[in-house]
């Protein structure tokens, strides 16, 4: 049975640390409500082999939080600071629930930052990987108006709103890529299982051979003569290529050609105009700034040249322009609706509900475009499909008719 040391406080307030054995953490703090004490911290006290792996803090290192994971924890924290919960007390509870070593990690250390005096914001920004700047900012904004739970509640739907986008998106990219990836492991299997016992016949025929054949044999030899040279040098392509787009001039490339492709390009445009609109709306109505809404908002953004355009907007309101001027002069890449209505916004004072409304909007439309993008790539498939037997068959067919010929 485990044996736990636990910290926390009596009836009188008083601190306590005391080393207990139960079968589970639940058990702890069933024991430790029968002693009049309440939990704050709870620590698993191992020995021997376990002691030196030190199973706990490696689990901590592997494990990762999930965008899904922390925007169920971001919604149920803010449903128990509504219902009256202190901030600690729910953090609490939140690690109690949570089965992710990392999040339990995090939230325990989180709760000891805030019992040491710690404001909530400055104690989540120890945890960069977990916690990013625009849920910093919109919890320090809900600190400072009295509004966090609003704030969560907010944040939450962002966060689900953009994972979402994100993952239809992505949804949409997968089909092809796996139709793609298929026909390219089907073609070098050919190469190095089949087409060699086919042009076999054709090298032993004193016959001039079509380009197509040619280069298919030349081809063929290349992968059985190196195969692991040939297999070494593809994924080295691949990831190579990944990590070229990593790079600053990678990213730069890939985030003109990406708005410039057909139909890509549209969803691509209307994707980020539904992330941009969706977080400067969050941000604006948790009570954020302007100007550090939109730099934050530059942050999410991954596009480079809309984090230009969002740079020199928040350069622009500082020196006193209107936020809409540079969403219409820049109708290249934010469609002309989204500069008009954020315009109205500044006329009326509601900025972040027109911004609100634009991200439903576009967020309605990239999910109707996914939905039709199956469509729409299931016959370019076959076309590149088809291209590619057709390509193969005339290379294979048109020596044999060669070959007759010659016999007649």
């Amino acid at each position: 049975m485990p044996t736990f040391t636990y910290s926390g406080e009596d009836h009188s307030g008083e601190k306590v640390t005391k080393t207990v054995t139960a079968d589970d953490r639940y058990a702890v703090y069933d024991i430790a409500r029968q002693e009049g004490h309440r939990i704050t911290s709870i620590k698993t006290t191992s020995s021997g082999f376990k002691k030196f792996l030190n199973i706990e803090k490696l689990n901590y290192l592997l494990s990762r939080v999930s965008s899904d994971e922390l925007v169920m924890i971001t919604r149920n924290l803010g449903s128990m600071l509504k219902a009256g919960l202190t901030v600690t007390r729910a953090l609490t509870v939140i690690e109690r629930q949570s089965s992710n070593p990392r999040m339990k990690g995090v939230t325990k250390q989180i709760v000891e930052q805030i019992n040491k005096g710690e404001q909530f914001h400055v104690a989540l920004k120890k945890f960069p990987e977990v916690f990013s700047d625009l849920y910093i900012a919109m919890i320090k904004a809900g600190e400072e108006s009295g509004s966090l739970s609003e704030s969560l509640k907010t944040l939450s739907v962002q966060m689900e709103r953009s994972s979402n986008l994100a993952k239809k998106v992505k949804g949409a990219m997968i089909y092809p890529a796996i139709v793609i990836t298929v026909m390219v492991i089907i073609s070098i299997l050919m190469m190095i299982y089949v087409m060699p016992q086919i042009t076999d016949v054709f090298k032993g025929m004193d016959k001039d051979l079509p380009a197509t054949t040619e280069f298919l044999i030349g081809a063929s030899d290349f992968f059985v003569d190196n195969t692991l040279v040939a297999l070494v040098s593809i994924i080295g392509f691949v990831v190579g290529t990944l990590s070229f787009l990593k790079t600053k001039a990678g990213r730069t490339i890939s985030s003109w050609v990406v708005v410039r492709l057909p139909v890509i390009g549209t969803m691509a445009k209307e994707t980020n105009t539904a992330r941009t609109a969706r977080t400067l709306s969050s941000l604006l109505n948790s009570g954020v700034d302007v100007i550090q809404s939109i730099q934050i908002t530059e942050e999410v953004i991954q596009n480079v040249f809309y984090k230009k355009i969002l740079r020199d907007a928040a350069e622009r309101v500082e020196k006193g322009t209107a936020l809409s001027e540079t969403f219409i002069e820049r109708s290249d890449l934010y469609p002309i609706l989204v500069g008009e209505m954020i315009l109205v916004g500044e006329e009326t004072g509601q900025i972040s509900g027109m911004l609100q409304e634009l991200a439903v909007f576009y967020e309605t439309e990239v999910e109707r475009k996914t939905k039709d993008l199956s469509t729409i790539i299931e016959p370019i498939l076959m076309v590149i499909i088809g291209a590619g037997v057709g390509f193969f068959a005339l290379a294979m067919i048109a020596p044999i008719y060669s070959i007759s010929d010659g016999l007649k």
